[in-house]
């Protein structure tokens, strides 16, 4: 991809054919402030671009019928989501339509060489099955906080080695074409914004629980990064004073007493100290027990697990009122590995907020799981390369 918009007009359009799908002229001219003849000429000018093509003729709405506009179906971006113990990489269409996924096993904290060796890996795969001769643009999310602008991660707790890795720059020397980078939690959200639960909000709270705790702040349908890019790292809110030890260095935070992690940790006690037969059951079965494990004893009616889920909802949902209060949101949307607790955790959650915030926040706010799970960040990966590149240059 070449041509990048001339202005603001036509990055309008592009992000109106994006989001809405092929349209009308006249379809368009409804949604943007500009006269018939104006319009005429933006767009003629994206179709000499090859940004955009004709795509029949749309339905009449009285006189000469126009052809229906949509953006160039040969445009692909490749959406990377980096987790804490595995990738997924993806390729969609210019609509965001994801096209090929694939997902692997992986540690983050084996290194940011190593990881993206396996991106740059399943990348080939995707391309070498057909769906892309090459990419446009590829969005990258990280597990940790990220200074947006050069696109580098900064000081990630749980990443180590990735601190000043040069992401955006090395990645796209590989892969030839443009790369943008930010938080994993904000791409979830703009995921769920893109075709999810949030589709119909402008502001609301994303947040993620997985290995680790983040929120993703959207505002006036935006993106809240905030001056340096850590916005939203609620997971080292502190919980308990001169609590557990987290892997930021401070005590007591909100990941250190309840994520993927800490859970796995909950339970492997749980289970050497005879509080539940089922966890002790699938610990020495395994070797090793993890959120999921949890879920599963808890579905089988394993009150201690049930215990552990409720336990950790409070405590998120004590850091998710004071958010509320703060910053009345429209929604809340909860997503992540952890989220397969589901409605236990859920309950829990919504029953402290309800409890701690002011009935003005809370009257109409819905609470409620993410509806595109893993796909949800490669989704957010596309939206954000988009974004860029459908910005004027």
């Amino acid at each position: 991809m070449t041509a990048r918009p001339a202005n603001a007009h036509q990055a309008r359009l592009l992000r109106l054919l994006r989001d809405g799908g092929p349209n009308s002229r006249a379809q368009l001219g409804d949604q943007v402030d500009l006269s018939r003849s104006k319009l005429a000429v933006e767009v003629d000018r994206l179709l000499e671009t090859g940004l955009v093509v004709a795509d029949g003729l749309a339905a009449s709405r009285g006189g000469r019928r126009s052809h229906n506009i949509r953006l160039a179906p040969a445009l692909r971006f490749l959406g990377v989501d980096i987790g804490a113990t595995s990738v997924d990489v993806a390729v969609t269409n210019a609509e965001l339509e994801v096209l090929g996924h694939l997902n692997h096993p992986m540690d983050v904290r084996e290194g940011p060489v190593a990881v993206f060796e396996q991106v740059l890996s399943m990348a080939a795969k995707l391309r070498a099955s057909g769906l892309a001769e090459g990419f446009d643009g590829a969005g990258i999310g990280v597990p940790g906080p990220v200074r947006y602008p050069e696109g580098v991660p900064v000081a990630p707790p749980i990443m180590p080695g990735w601190d000043g890795f040069p992401v955006r720059e090395a990645l796209s020397q590989d892969l030839g074409c443009p790369v943008m980078v930010d938080n994993d939690v904000n791409l979830m959200a703009m995921g769920e914004q893109h075709a999810g639960v949030a589709r119909s909000v402008g502001d609301f709270l994303c947040i993620k629980i997985g290995t680790g705790i983040g929120c993703g702040i959207v505002v006036g349908g935006e993106v809240y990064r905030g001056t340096t890019g850590s916005a939203g790292d609620i997971g080292h809110i502190q919980v308990e004073p001169d609590g557990r030890a987290c892997a930021c260095g401070n005590k007591g935070c909100l990941e250190a007493h309840f994520s993927g992690a800490a859970l796995a940790r909950d339970a492997e006690d749980a289970a050497r100290t005879g509080r539940s037969v089922e966890l002790a059951a699938r610990l020495e079965t395994a070797g090793r027990l993890t959120a999921a494990d949890v879920a599963a004893a808890a579905a089988a009616g394993d009150a201690t697990s049930l215990d552990l889920i409720r336990e950790g909802g409070n405590r998120v949902g004590q850091v998710i009122a004071g958010l509320v209060s703060f910053f009345n949101p429209g929604l809340v949307v909860i997503g992540g590995g952890v989220t397969g607790l589901g409605h236990t955790l859920l309950a829990s959650v919504r029953t402290q907020v309800y409890r701690q915030s002011l009935p003005l926040a809370t009257g109409n706010l819905p609470i409620v799981l993410g509806e595109l799970g893993p796909t949800a960040g490669v989704i957010g990966a596309a939206r954000l390369i988009s974004d860029h590149l459908f910005s004027p240059a």
